[in-house]
């Protein structure tokens, strides 16, 4: 009988964390923290905490997802460590917790925190029963002129099947184009489009965000234009950046030629998936390597009585890119 065990994250990446149990979850994209003693809550608070969470940012933008395992931090340690995260890789002091536009009015989580509900809210916006399950692949919050840094998901309660979430590295697509087509996107630049967000916030008497966590995201305007390919500062990694969610044109091409890169480039890389469990508590960098999805059977479902609830918070807002 042979064992085959995943190699765990290189040294270089896991620098001070290397002390924690851990493994690859794949060759791509995702590294897991096991022990269930590796508490997030303990690391925000160790004396060398600053370095820690520097390793921490290091890990999430060199692996893309990051996981730990049955955690006890509360959600304002969430916000702390979240704001640490982007602190500690150089953001600027202006750039706080993002604010989603049409936030969840949850008192007790407070505005920086969205709540990802099968019973309605923002999950829903743009929801669709009848449709390919690859248009669900996103990086969040793309249409803000000042995107996230890092972001957080907490599995609060799943159904007994469904509500998985897969993940998916930006880098790695980008890796399996030809030089020559890596050189034709890196001169392009793409629209990102949030506005459907009003007509939700119209539909449900919501009240819109105006002020979202950055000077560069306040007011009305749920546009932003980001460069189709970005790199990663921590990493000097190179990524796509766009998305069906939010990736309306490609502005440079006509509306035909748009079409074919969002659909060739979007569509046909998706490797290194993760599904996350009950418990976990995964840490990525969406607008560097991460996209992720929620599979099939995480709608509604007749037959289950659970409530599906997934809370998310987007640290630091803060546009790092290469120049348009």
């Amino acid at each position: 009988m042979s064992t085959t065990v995943t190699p765990s994250a290189g040294p270089s990446f896991l620098g001070s964390l290397s002390q924690y149990e851990n493994y690859d979850a794949t060759p791509v994209i995702g590294t897991v923290f096991s022990n269930k003693s590796t508490q997030l809550s303990q690391l925000l608070e160790a004396p060398n905490a600053d370095e820690l969470l520097h390793d921490l940012a290091v890990l999430v933008s060199h692996r893309g997802v990051v996981f730990f395992k049955d955690q006890d931090i509360t959600v304002e340690q969430q916000k702390r460590l979240g704001q640490k995260l982007g602190e500690l890789t150089g953001k600027p002091e202006t750039s706080k917790l993002h604010k989603h536009p049409v936030s969840e009015d949850v008192p007790e989580l407070g505005l920086e925190i969205s709540v990802i509900s099968s019973k309605g809210g923002i999950a829903n916006t743009g929801h669709q029963t009848k449709t390919r399950a690859s248009r669900g692949w996103h990086s969040d919050i793309t249409f803000e002129k000042v995107p996230s840094d890092y972001a957080i998901l907490k599995l609060h309660t799943l159904p007994p099947v469904g509500g998985d979430t897969l993940w998916a590295s930006g880098y790695e697509a980008y890796d399996r184009l030809s030089p020559a087509y890596q050189k034709f996107l890196e001169g392009l630049t793409a629209t990102h489009d949030g506005k459907f967000f009003y007509e939700y916030a119209k539909r449900t008497g919501k009240k819109v965000n105006l002020e979202r966590g950055a000077p560069e995201n306040i007011g009305d305007d749920l546009t932003a234009v980001h460069p189709v390919i970005r790199t990663n500062p921590v990493t000097g990694f190179k990524t796509l950046f766009i998305n069906k969610g939010f990736t309306k044109r490609i502005n440079e091409l006509t509306p035909d030629e748009s079409d074919d890169v969002l659909d060739h480039d979007y569509l046909e890389h998706r490797e290194g998936n993760r599904v996350v469990s009950l418990g976990e508590k995964p840490y990525f960098d969406p607008n560097s390597k991460s996209r992720r999805e929620a599979s099939l059977g995480y709608e509604p479902h007749p037959n289950l009585s659970s409530d599906s609830r997934r809370e998310a918070v987007c640290p630091t807002p803060h546009i790092r890119f290469d120049a348009l």
